[in-house]
């Protein structure tokens, strides 16, 4: 804390920015929680893209209002298609180990419900499918990582102080968040694994995502199409 000319103590810069980042930060988990929990008595479907959506555009907005944009996180258009391509399957393939590692772990724990019957309604059905399919690149892949890897890792580091210690509990916080925010139809056990795959793209997210996120929206995305191409030829994943 600093002192003014007319004795008046003011925020340091420092403070300020980490004060910043912890509104803007609690902002967009609020909305987030709020939304999902709001929805989710109507519908399982749609209470998730429902307030990942509402949280990008309250997240923009705040972006903004500093002066920055996605872009500043890591959402910019490759350099290199080859590279980019080859980054996302080293993601995938991390992503894998991690998954699996904490699926071992979680059968000993929980049961494995699966999804629910959340997506039972997609086999064989193609309207169902497009649907699901549009949803999975912009929810599913794309908000997701903005929000969840971009957003709330770099405010949660920057309100920790910023720096690698920060960053890594930056990551372990998103993790498990992300992790809850599937319990609702997929069990702890769900949960669990889920969080593990959020802590791998996290962690790729910290190596080269803040300059370019596009590995993790396109590992994301080409996961969540495989599980649902899956369910609408009725084939268990």
């Amino acid at each position: 804390m600093s002192q003014s000319k007319n004795g008046a103590s003011t925020k340091s810069p420092a403070n300020y920015n980490r004060l910043t980042a912890l509104r803007d930060l609690i902002a967009v988990v609020s909305v987030l929680v709020i939304v999902k929990q709001s929805l989710l008595p109507t519908t399982q479907l749609y209470a998730g893209p429902a307030s990942t959506l509402s949280a990008m555009i309250v997240g923009s907005f705040l972006l903004h209002r500093k002066g920055l944009a996605w872009s500043d996180l890591g959402l910019q258009w490759p350099q290199s298609w080859p590279k980019t391509l080859g980054m996302t399957l080293l993601t995938m393939a991390f992503f894998l180990v991690c998954t699996q590692l904490m699926a071992l772990v979680a059968d000993l724990l929980f049961e494995d419900i699966g999804t629910s019957d959340r997506f039972s309604h997609i086999e064989g059905n193609l309207g169902a499918y497009l649907l699901i399919m549009a949803l999975v690149w912009t929810h599913g892949s794309f908000f997701e990582e903005l929000l969840f890897r971009a957003f709330i890792i770099n405010h949660t580091s920057e309100v920790l102080g910023g720096g690698l210690r920060s960053d890594i509990v930056a990551l372990i916080i998103s993790s498990a968040f992300f992790g809850y925010r599937h319990a609702y139809y997929q069990g702890w056990h769900g949960a669990l694994v889920t969080g593990a795959g959020g802590f791998a793209f996290g962690v790729f997210y910290l190596w080269f995502g803040r300059r370019n996120i596009m590995p993790l929206i396109l590992a994301h995305g080409v996961f969540n199409t495989l599980g649902q191409t899956f369910r609408y030829l009725g084939i268990e994943d």
